[in-house]
């Protein structure tokens, strides 16, 4: 079965729970008590969607302003990206500006999918972000937009999945390696892709 390779970033601000979903993502676990990335990190799985082996390298950066001298390399070559914020967190929605200027910026394809992800949608008394005003912001911006929890799961496989399925709709973004090839991303994994669950705008 021929391998695409993907590279897709996790942006965002810190505490926004990057990492907690990366982990439920590759590990199916959750520590509440997981520390802050310092620089980056990454992590790798495979998935088999529509009968299509996909290698993906997902990177998980730190949010922090002190990091950011990291940001070009980081940028180089993603297909993919998943922005994230704290449902309970005005401020990190309102920041999600900056990381969009920053993927304008350093990102190397332009036409990569981006994915809006509100996390921690498990603390609904805590919440200060609407759905809608998610909805909405993602809508601006030609994103795709789902509500997750890392801690409880929801949203989570759901939204790596349909990431992935979106950019195998976009051959430009990819290329395709027989056994023994690569396109330079040679680190990677694989799950099964399902389409329920999702809650996306359509790209505009």
């Amino acid at each position: 079965m021929d391998t695409v390779n993907l590279k897709l970033l996790i942006i965002g601000d810190s505490g926004t729970g990057k990492s907690s979903l990366l982990l439920r993502f590759t590990n199916d676990t959750f520590d509440p008590d997981v520390s802050a990335t310092i620089g980056v990190d990454f992590k790798v799985k495979t998935l088999v969607i529509d009968g299509r082996r996909s290698k993906l390298s997902i990177w998980d950066t730190a949010g922090q302003e002190r990091f950011r001298t990291l940001t070009p390399s980081y940028y180089r070559g993603a297909q993919g990206v998943i922005l994230v914020y704290d449902a309970c967190s005005k401020d990190s929605f309102e920041g999600l500006e900056v990381w969009l200027n920053e993927l304008d910026t350093y990102a190397t394809k332009k036409d990569l999918i981006k994915m809006l992800v509100a996390n921690k949608i498990d603390r609904t008394s805590e919440r200060q972000v609407s759905r809608s005003d998610g909805l909405q912001f993602a809508r601006r911006n030609s994103m795709l937009f789902i509500e997750a929890s890392a801690k409880t799961r929801d949203g989570v496989q759901e939204a790596f999945e349909e990431l992935v399925h979106k950019i195998l709709q976009t051959p430009s973004l990819y290329t395709v390696a027989g056994d023994g090839g690569g396109d330079g991303f040679n680190v990677a994994q694989s799950h099964d892709q399902t389409e329920g669950g999702w809650c996306a705008c359509n790209l505009t």
